[in-house]
């Protein structure tokens, strides 16, 4: 029997949910960020994991969305989204395979770092009679993947014009290694040299006649700070639409809309608090959730399956079988975990999605 037109309050718990109010006006505030800086505004979907919400996002203005891994965006262009950029390289016969006859039913673009790679996407496009979109994926600083901006960039740009089956779409960066600059003059400059290294080897390209038409960095973390640089076409953040405790580290200005409902399941002591949501529900080792409404907690803990909140001083409000509400830790590591998201409007559930992006990790 469907939960949907019932109250919250009648939701048996753990359960994941978002205020569909303040989802809509976070996703109206980024847009209307993105527009005012004049970049395009493609969300990454790796911590939202629902088509549902990614039309969300395409109907306030995104150009459609950013995804980690293929599997994702084979859920997103099922579900109908068809403009998408995998922003992680795509490699061996398989995958590869799977990704030109992707591009069969929708725009998808991937980024790469390697030759013999852009060679296979070409060979095994042109076999499918498909062609498929590439970026380059440049280094700027947070040395994970990417070639090194200039020469190694240009090259395999040029690689890639040169490639029959694929084609050559612009640059990539992620400038994530300036989140945990919390002088913001500092994180803007280290920002800025990011995104200069980008742009600059965008315009080098550009010099030589190769086509960059997408310039595309930024992510939540930065989302103040990279829109509004020289030469960025467009921005790839997405996980702020949640708010969660890491987001409103990081800067966010915007509500917290995920939520982990949670029901009171033991009280051993008046300082101490057991509740059903462990840490296969909200995930240990990143930020702490935020328990709303109860005052003097000292800790959050989580075993598998129970939550344990330690107080320094005695709590005599909640008793076994009352709920409350977690604002979560960190969406991205959280969504996955659920087979389902609720979508509430005013204390009612207005929408259960199933979260189609968990498990695509291939």
């Amino acid at each position: 029997m469907s939960e949907v037109g019932a109250p919250l309050t009648a939701v048996e718990t753990p359960f994941l949910w978002t205020d569909l109010e303040r989802l809509d006006r976070n996703i109206a505030t980024m847009a209307a960020h993105f527009r005012g800086a004049n970049v395009q505004w493609r969300p990454h979907t790796k911590g939202v994991k629902v088509p549902a919400i990614a039309h969300r996002l395409v109907a306030a203005g995104a150009i459609g969305v950013t995804c980690a891994k293929l599997g994702e965006a084979e859920v997103m262009a099922a579900a109908g989204i068809r403009n998408i950029l995998v922003a992680n390289q795509i490699v061996g016969p398989q995958k590869i395979a799977r990704l030109v006859h992707l591009c069969r039913h929708a725009d998808v673009k991937i980024v790469v770092d390697n030759r013999d790679v852009v060679s296979a996407i070409g060979n095994a496009a042109t076999a499918a009679g498909t062609t498929v979109g590439l970026l380059v994926e440049v280094n700027t600083g947070m040395n994970r993947a990417g070639v090194e901006p200039g020469e190694a960039t240009i090259a395999l740009a040029q690689h890639i014009a040169a490639t029959p089956g694929a084609r050559l779409a612009g640059l990539m960066t992620w400038e994530g290694h300036t989140l945990s600059e919390r002088d913001l003059d500092r994180k803007r400059e280290k920002v800025s040299a990011a995104i200069k290294a980008l742009t600059d080897t965008a315009d080098a390209c550009r010099a030589l006649g190769l086509p960059i038409e997408i310039v595309s960095a930024g992510g939540s973390g930065t989302y103040h700070i990279t829109p509004f640089l020289p030469g960025v076409t467009e921005i790839e953040a997405g996980g702020a639409i949640f708010c969660d405790v890491t987001y409103q580290g990081w800067g966010i200005d915007l509500e917290p809309a995920l939520f982990v409902r949670t029901m009171v399941t033991s009280r051993p002591t008046p300082t101490r608090i057991i509740c059903d949501a462990g840490f296969k529900t909200l995930p240990r080792g990143y930020a702490t959730p935020h328990a709303i409404g109860i005052d003097h907690i000292t800790e959050v803990a989580f075993s598998a399956e129970h939550g344990i909140l330690k107080l320094d001083q005695p709590n005599t409000t909640l008793n076994v079988g009352d709920t409350f509400d977690f604002v979560v830790g960190y969406g991205d590591a959280t969504v996955f975990l659920h087979e389902q998201l609720y979508g509430v409007y005013q204390g009612t559930v207005d929408a259960i999605w199933p979260v189609l992006g968990r498990g695509k990790i291939r």
